[in-house]
C-alpha cells in the first residue's frame, strides 16, 4: 500500500512538472533601462514625466472627453517604435483596433489612462511593461524598450 501511495505522488509530481521549462529568460528591470530610456527621451525631446512603474511619458494633449478604465474597449492611432528607431507597428486608423484595455502591454494599461478622448501621449516604456525577456517575435527582440505615440480617438 505504501508503495503504491508513492508511486502515485511521484507520477502527480512528474504530471505537475510536465510543461514547465527554464527558458533562461531573464527580464530587464525597469531601473536598469532607466538610462536608455531617459537618453531615447533626451535625444528625441520628449518633455517626460516618470510614472512610479518606471515608465516615461508625455502628454501632448490631455483630451476632454472620458478616460479608459482596464475595462475599457480603446479606439486609438498609434506607432511603435524601437529605440533605433525602427518602426514596428503602426495604425492609423483607429476603427481597426477597439480593443479592451486590460488585453493591451502593461505600458498601455498604465499610460492610456493619464489622457482622456481625444488627447495623445507619448510612452517611453522598459521592456518589463511591454514583451519583457519573451520579446515579439521577429521584430521586438527580448529585453527591448519600447516607444509609442498614441492619440486616444475614442472610449467605449
Amino acid at each position: 500500500m505504501k508503495k503504491m501511495l508513492f508511486v502515485g505522488v511521484l507520477m502527480v509530481f512528474g504530471f505537475l512538472s510536465c510543461g514547465k521549462k527554464d527558458t533562461g529568460c531573464q527580464p530587464a528591470t525597469a531601473a536598469s533601462e532607466k538610462a536608455a530610456l531617459v537618453a531615447y527621451c533626451t535625444a528625441n525631446a520628449i518633455n517626460y514625466t516618470e510614472h512610479s512603474s518606471g515608465m516615461l511619458y508625455e502628454v501632448i494633449t490631455p483630451g476632454t472627453g472620458m478616460a479608459p478604465t482596464l475595462t475599457s474597449k480603446v479606439f486609438i492611432t498609434y506607432s511603435g517604435k524601437l529605440f533605433n528607431g525602427t518602426v514596428f507597428d503602426s495604425q492609423t486608423n483607429a476603427t481597426l483596433t477597439g480593443w479592451t484595455l486590460n488585453a493591451l502591454i502593461d505600458g498601455w494599461k498604465i499610460g492610456l489612462p493619464l489622457i482622456k478622448k481625444g488627447g495623445r501621449i507619448k510612452l517611453v516604456i522598459p521592456s518589463s511593461l511591454a514583451y519583457g525577456c519573451a520579446g515579439a517575435g521577429a521584430s521586438i527582440p527580448s529585453n527591448t524598450p519600447l516607444f509609442f505615440d498614441v492619440s486616444l480617438v475614442d472610449v467605449q
